[in-house]
């Protein structure tokens, strides 16, 4: 399949992020979101985002002039129809993402296929949700989405072989470096990268070192380009603790046990850049 147009559910930081790589790679996309506040929202990070390249010479007036042209927004799930692939970059909601597919889905043509940027949430169980479970993938990007390169793949568990590979071509013309990965909670790069920042805070807690020279460590001793509780701070400590208490469900393994420190500082409301203050105040 030839995806020429891209449908994107969601128009905030992933959505839009989504929609500018796309525009960006000549892919014409469709962004949509439940208010118009949103859409207008999402389409104004996108042309900042545009600007910031233009001024590390990245990108020319002009092409910034073709990209936003290729971007439509709406608020109206009609407006979907015209792509030949959907991403759902909702909140990480699973009941949210399951009324949002289910609605998609009976609008639809049957040969569509509809992705989900999930982190988290199992593509099985989501595909299950809609009448085409081999027409699903989990199509993780990660933020900034203009930025980052890498984007995983999730087959579920009827996922098949032209699904991925028409997604996966997609990918490569976006300039990004796919990998592909089975069905399991935190897929690869979150399964291994959340237990090490909790076993960050375990270091922490027990006072072995200081949070900055403990990110100093990982960023000079592992060439990491953020510390692990820096990290936490900037994805939110509440989202590193349900993410662990999903691991620790998920598998019932004990070597998922959230940290006591990371659990004490998220019931005190410090949950990291978002609320000023985490492991550092800002």
């Amino acid at each position: 399949m030839d995806i020429q147009t891209v449908g994107i559910i969601g128009a905030g930081t992933m959505g839009n992020g989504i929609a500018q790589a796309c525009a960006v790679s000549g892919i014409k996309v469709v962004m949509v979101d439940i208010h118009q506040a949103a859409v207008d929202k999402g389409l104004t990070a996108v042309s900042g985002s545009l600007d910031r390249l233009i001024k590390k010479e990245k990108l020319t007036e002009a092409q910034k002039k073709d990209a936003l042209a290729l971007i439509r927004g709406s608020t109206n799930y009609d407006d979907l129809k015209a792509a030949q692939l959907v991403i759902e970059a909702a909140t990480e909601n699973h009941e949210l993402k399951r009324k949002i597919l289910q609605q998609v889905d009976g609008l639809l043509a049957p040969e569509v296929i509809i992705a989900s940027n999930t982190s988290s949430i199992s593509i099985t169980q989501l595909a299950a949700d809609t009448q085409r479970p081999d027409r699903f993938i989990g199509m993780h990007f990660f933020n900034p989405v203009p930025m980052m390169a890498l984007v995983e793949l999730i087959r579920g568990y009827l996922t098949s072989d032209a699904t991925h590979d028409a997604v996966k071509a997609l990918a490569v013309k976006l300039g990004k470096q796919p990998i592909t990965v089975k069905n399991a909670p935190g897929f690869v790069v979150n399964r291994i990268l959340v237990p090490m920042i909790n076993e960050a805070f375990f270091v922490l807690a027990e006072g072995l070192a200081t949070p900055e020279d403990i990110d100093a460590g990982m960023k000079l001793g592992c060439n990491h380009p953020i510390g692990p509780l820096a990290l936490a701070d900037m994805i939110g400590l509440d989202v590193c603790l349900a993410v662990m208490e999903v691991y620790l469900e998920e598998f019932g393994d004990s070597k998922y046990r959230a940290c006591p420190l990371l659990k004490e500082m998220v019931a005190a409301g410090q949950l990291g850049r978002k609320t000023g203050r985490g492991v550092y105040t800002y």
